[in-house]
């Protein structure tokens, strides 16, 4: 569904795998913006792999259920959008689109002394440095470290603030970046803000007039994640008191497009071939791996699994977080006097996700076996 790189396409081999927008009763889908709440999943459906970073157009919960893997592709596009961050860092401090569309505006117009003009009327574009300046970051996963690191680079003092931050993300960030732990304490300092965080019920409108009560005047906050993560009607009434100078997002609508003081971008944000072709790969990688052995990487939704291969088959099954699960799964193969060769188990909330590496193959009564557990979801099994 939706345009793929061929680099991502290329990965899967011809020979092992169909590949189609059309097909029907398909393993695997690799999408990027289509929305897919309403599309209607056939039973064969084993996993959804994301180009891209979001998956607020994937209907979660109902993958879950069905015990459907979605992978999305985080830190694919994270150079893309960083570079763009800098370019709206600039943008929204100094007049330049305002500047360049008033040059041809002054070129445009017969008898006028394009040099002159310019000399007399620049003054109107100015706009303070980036330099000593302080830029908030809120989110500091692959995007926000990337732009953190890049922002210090520039001179500008950086605070970051992310509630889950991991030991991985922390290890990215540059020393010098200061953490703090409450929000609004990256609101008080900060002459600039951007935010990179994903867009679900915890962040819609995250930027709201609570927030922008507590930023600085003249504060220049910028939006290239999710639209619903800054509240467009607070946003412009900031903007007319003065509180926010200017504010660029990448997701444009009808009100914020027509408000002042906004630069509106057409969702540039991971759009530039390299990144296409890295979220294509990732992707492709991701789902390749799944169907042929099982792994599970960079999932949103089930916890990350995977292991070499140690056995003659392999059970993969996917079940809800439940007391008692792998000692059921467990006597069912032990019964049939199937070796455990190696086993993985890992959760993520509700769900769980069990890998059985084993000395044999197994008959099929021994899989409905398994998929009667109660709290089972689906079961595939391997050969090697």
């Amino acid at each position: 569904m939706n345009k793929i790189a061929t680099a991502g396409l290329n990965l899967l081999d011809q020979t092992r795998f169909q590949v189609g927008g059309d097909l029907e009763n398909e393993d695997g889908i690799l999408v990027r913006s289509a929305a897919m709440h309403d599309y209607a999943f056939p039973e064969s459906l084993r996993a959804i792999a994301r180009a891209g970073a979001g998956t607020n157009n994937i209907p979660i919960d109902r993958c879950s259920e069905q015990g459907i893997v979605v992978f999305n592709t985080p830190g694919a596009n994270a150079n893309a959008v960083k570079e763009l961050v800098i370019a709206a860092l600039l943008v929204a401090s100094r007049d330049i689109l305002g500047g360049a569309e008033w040059v041809k505006e002054q070129a445009h117009t017969p008898g006028v002394d394009v040099a002159a003009v310019v000399e007399k009327g620049k003054s109107a574009f100015v706009g303070p440095e980036l330099y000593h300046k302080t830029l908030g970051v809120i989110g500091l996963g692959a995007i926000g470290a990337l732009v953190c690191n890049a922002a210090l680079e520039l001179g500008m003092d950086v605070y970051g603030y992310d509630p889950f931050l991991s030991v991985d993300a922390a290890l990215r960030l540059d020393r010098h970046v200061h953490v703090v732990k409450n929000v609004e304490e990256l609101y008080k300092v900060s002459d600039y803000i951007t935010i990179h965080v994903p867009f679900n019920n915890d962040t819609k409108d995250f930027i709201n007039k609570d927030a922008i009560a507590h930023m600085k005047g003249q504060v220049r906050v910028i939006n290239l994640a999710r639209g619903g993560l800054v509240n467009d009607c607070d946003m412009i009434e900031a903007l007319e008191t003065g509180r926010v100078a200017c504010y660029v997002t990448d997701f444009p609508n009808e009100k914020i497009a027509l408000a002042d003081k906004v630069i509106c971008l057409p969702h540039l944000g991971a759009s530039t071939p390299e990144s296409e072709e890295n979220c294509a790969r990732m992707a492709a990688d991701q789902l390749k791996d799944y169907l042929i052995n099982g792994n599970i990487k960079n999932s949103v939704n089930l916890p990350n699994v995977a292991q070499d291969w140690s056995g003659v088959s392999r059970i993969c099954l996917i079940h809800k977080n439940v007391p008692a699960m792998l000692t059921q799964i467990t006597s069912i193969l032990s019964a049939e006097g199937v070796n455990v060769e190696n086993l993985t188990n890992k959760s993520k909330k509700d769900y769980a996700y069990t890998m059985v590496d084993i000395n044999c193959r197994i008959k099929e009564a021994v899989s409905d076996q398994l998929r009667a557990i109660p709290g089972m979801i689906r079961v595939r099994v391997l050969n090697h």
